[in-house]
């Protein structure tokens, strides 16, 4: 649970909650109620504890309750990330132990993984459940219809939309994980 790791890397650092707060911006009401599981984290609050804990996103989730390079992930039990209303829910399907995420991406009609394209370290696979999901990667647009996956070097600006009137689902694998 992300939770307990994150209790356990800001104790490690002798930071009390309102000095992390600080720290990345957010309130210390905010740290209390993930450490304790009643809320989840914002994508944008996650990347800011990763910087500065000088991790990845992934590691955060770490929790080392399965056994070395086994880890079962079962519906209702997963970490969700969100982002900002009319942005992207991901919901984490694998841990990646800070060499591969796995997340099943969800857009609503007109929805947005991010405001603007922004890049970083890594390559990316989006493979569509449901849906049409269009990628923008560079100054390209792709439609990738359900069935269809599009792989790309992330360090180039990109970013994933919802142009269409139902839902849209995917499974975004990145490596190594985004901080």
């Amino acid at each position: 649970m992300i939770g307990t790791r994150l209790r356990e890397l800001r104790t490690a650092q002798g930071l009390t909650l309102r000095a992390l707060a600080e720290e990345i911006d957010v309130s210390p009401t905010l740290i209390s109620q993930v450490e304790r599981g009643v809320a989840e984290p914002s994508l944008k609050t996650l990347r800011s504890l990763a910087t500065f804990f000088g991790t990845s996103v992934s590691t955060l989730f770490d929790d080392g309750e399965d056994l070395p390079g086994v880890h079962l992930s079962l519906p209702g039990e997963r970490s969700r990330i969100s982002s900002p209303s009319g942005h992207i829910q991901y919901e984490r399907i694998a841990q990646g132990r800070g060499q591969l995420e796995v997340l099943i991406g969800v857009l609503g009609p007109g929805d947005t993984s991010s405001d603007e394209a922004w890049a970083h370290e890594a390559v990316e696979c989006a493979y569509v459940l449901t849906g049409t999901l269009t990628v923008e990667v560079g100054r390209a647009t792709h439609e990738v219809p359900v069935g269809a996956a599009i792989s790309f070097d992330s360090n180039q600006p990109h970013r994933y939309l919802n142009r269409g009137s139902e839902q849209v689902r995917f499974i975004l694998s990145a490596t190594p994980p985004t901080p």
